[in-house]
């Protein structure tokens, strides 16, 4: 830290030395004006970026440090988690069908990634999502409604043995992933631009509440996929000619009470968070309870099946019982973002 004392001129005005290498570096003169911001937490900020002009980074991917395409695409999440607005792969020699192919997948499965430039040896990818067009609260909105769907159509594919609804929840995985990093990227924005967070009127703690209920709404998400997985693997075993298998419309009713239990504490959680509601988040931890008591009659039901469906039950069990938890978990952030803002 660099403490410098503060010098009084005229009896009223309190002047403050910059450092001279700050002022270097962002080729402050005399004369030029300065921002100062006065912080959450009482602190001033003190930059020299007055008109709220977004940071411009640049990342380049050299192909001969990416022998494995898969570990690229991770790389390419990670920049644009992280911020990059421009992102360039390069190689000595024609880049391969299967690198272009990762960079098609990554512009689909990112929000405002697109290829701005292009030859045989490098590519170009330009961020063009302006982050203040999109509010974390109506991202976070959309999760919810996309998640609460996946869950109530996996049990009702089961319900209804349907095959094809079970792959439209797993394919709907991939637009949580798309929300959940499209978060991430703001979340991380937000913390590293006080412009940003200004411009979107969040402050920086606000923001990491947003990322943790992203990311356990995402976790949650991934069980969805868990129960449509199990849900098909049941169908295909009853399809067998040898392995003929009978799923009870009780054990249909057990599943679809149990997860009803889990989406309406998914459901009460949420709303404590747009509430900003403690008394209906802590509502929700207590009802796990009750959940508990559910998973165990399921588990239960599920080792005394005599026939190899008994995997799939508990799998699916196990699946529903984490909603639960999961969801508690978000009572709990939202106990600590009210607590916080008190």
């Amino acid at each position: 830290m660099d403490i410098r004392k503060i010098q009084v001129t005229g009896g009223s005005s309190f002047v403050l030395s910059l450092p001279k290498s700050w002022a270097t570096k962002h080729h402050i003169q005399k004369n030029d004006p300065i921002g100062i911001i006065t912080q959450a937490d009482g602190n001033l900020l003190i930059t020299a970026d007055i008109k709220g002009i977004p940071t411009q980074r640049e990342k380049e991917f050299f192909l001969k440090d990416y022998a494995d395409p898969e570990c690229l695409f991770r790389c390419l999440i990670s920049a644009y988690i992280t911020g990059y607005t421009t992102i360039r792969i390069t190689a000595k020699v024609r880049i391969p069908s299967d690198v272009r192919q990762i960079v098609r997948v990554y512009t689909q499965m990112t929000i405002g990634q697109e290829v701005a430039e292009e030859n045989d040896t490098f590519i170009t990818l330009k961020d063009i999502l302006n982050p203040s067009e999109m509010p974390l609260d109506n991202t976070i909105k959309r999760m919810y409604t996309i998640v609460k769907s996946m869950h109530e159509d996996a049990i009702t594919a089961l319900e209804e043995k349907n095959a094809s609804l079970c792959q439209d929840v797993i394919s709907r995985d991939n637009d949580i992933d798309r929300l959940h990093w499209l978060i991430s990227r703001q979340y991380h924005l937000i913390t590293h631009d006080p412009a940003l967070s200004r411009k979107m009127n969040i402050t920086a703690g606000a923001a990491m509440t947003f990322f943790q209920i992203s990311r356990t709404i995402e976790r949650i998400a991934d069980h969805a996929v868990t129960i449509a997985t199990n849900v098909q693997n049941l169908l295909l075993l009853a399809e067998e000619p040898d392995g003929k298998i009978v799923i009870s419309a009780e054990t249909i009713q057990m599943f679809r009470r149990a997860d009803e239990m889990a989406l309406t504490i998914f459901k009460r959680s949420m709303r404590s968070f747009y509430d900003r509601n403690i008394r209906e988040a802590n509502a929700g931890i207590v009802s796990l309870t009750d959940l508990n008591a559910m998973y165990t009659e399921l588990k239960t039901m599920s080792i005394h099946q005599k026939n190899p469906a008994s995997i799939y039950f508990g799998y699916i069990a196990n699946s529903i019982a984490r909603i639960g938890e999961y969801s508690s978990d978000i009572s709990e952030i939202v106990i600590n973002h009210c607590i916080g803002e008190e």
